[in-house]
């Protein structure tokens, strides 16, 4: 386990540095002066280069990039143009926000796709099968902004159950936090749950005509313990790998859907730092977000082990 995790955590170094180096030559391609955009057009152009020189803009962008990585090894993610703020500090409490969203768009997946896909799987080629694929097939056709904008006219305008948007922490006051978490997180667990149950209905129909599940057929059990004590731990590990690859998207999705909501998280500061031309929030955001989702992964890779001792974690299965 130990060289597992040592091994995975010296491939992330690499990674992280062609992500970082990306980031900075993609945010420096960004048109536009930041320098100028603070202080508006009719700023004087020796108030300009004097901002520029101050941001450190006006040096070479390898100098730029150098410094940013220098700081970062350091644990100095820099601060930001906007408001001089450590970017670190900001990220971090922007992060229980995001992680809150994420966790209850998980639950909201998983409760919709499991029992969809076992359901899918165990009566195959009936209407179930049918109307599960249908289903699926339609929360993958659906984009983010439509369905929280129609979520938003039904919930919020229409119906006055839900709030439109705005945020309320859960130290604050829980019942306000969960209405205002419900619809954000139906937004992105919707979508995730038709990709989750597709691939569930897949990997039961394949575990399902296994020789085991065959036996425990024949020795009388019934279809729902069988389903549930033996098709389906097996069938989830493909699911956990394509919920591992999933959370990149979901956290893209975040973006989006923090933003028609006003839910303050990471995804929200993104796209702030974006029209700011933040670009120190921004690159942070970014790379914080790049290793979140390497982390995210050698934790599936982790959760594997656990639920098939078979797969060990030194490479492969015995």
């Amino acid at each position: 386990m130990i060289r597992f995790l040592v091994r995975r955590l010296l491939t992330m170094i690499p990674v992280l540095f062609f992500v970082s180096l990306i980031i900075f030559a993609l945010i420096n391609l960004i048109p536009g002066d930041a320098a100028r955009l603070f202080l508006g057009e009719e700023a004087p152009p020796e108030a300009v280069a004097a901002l520029r020189h101050e941001l450190g803009l006006d040096q070479p962008v390898y100098v730029q990039y150098l410094r940013w990585i220098g700081g970062m090894l350091h644990g100095n993610f820099g601060y930001s143009f906007k408001d001089h703020r450590p970017v670190l500090t900001t990220i971090l409490e922007k992060v229980p926000v995001t992680g809150e969203l994420t966790a209850a768009a998980l639950i909201v997946a998983w409760a919709i796709a499991i029992p969809a896909g076992a359901v899918a799987a165990w009566r195959q080629r009936t209407a179930a099968d049918y109307g599960a694929s249908a289903a699926a097939l339609v929360g993958l056709s659906i984009p983010n902004f439509w369905l929280g904008i129609m979520l938003i006219y039904l919930f919020a305008v229409h119906l006055h159950w839900l709030p439109a948007s705005g945020w309320t922490p859960l130290s604050l006051d829980a019942a306000r936090n969960l209405r205002a978490l419900i619809m954000p997180a139906c937004v992105l667990g919707l979508v995730l749950a038709a990709v989750v149950m597709r691939q569930l209905r897949s990997s039961m129909v394949e575990v399902l005509s296994a020789d085991f599940v065959r036996t425990a057929k024949a020795k009388g059990l019934g279809g729902r313990v069988v389903v549930i004590r033996h098709a389906l731990r097996n069938a989830v590990i493909p699911v956990i790998t394509v919920m591992g690859i999933q959370m990149g998207t979901l956290l893209g999705g975040a973006v989006i859907t923090e933003t028609i909501f006003a839910v303050p998280g990471l995804g929200q500061l993104a796209v702030n730092s974006i029209y700011g031309r933040d670009y120190p929030m921004l690159e942070g955001v970014v790379l914080f977000s790049a290793l979140a989702i390497l982390l995210i992964n050698l934790v599936v890779d982790i959760v594997y082990s656990l639920i098939d001792p078979r797969i060990k974690l030194a490479g492969g299965r015995s």
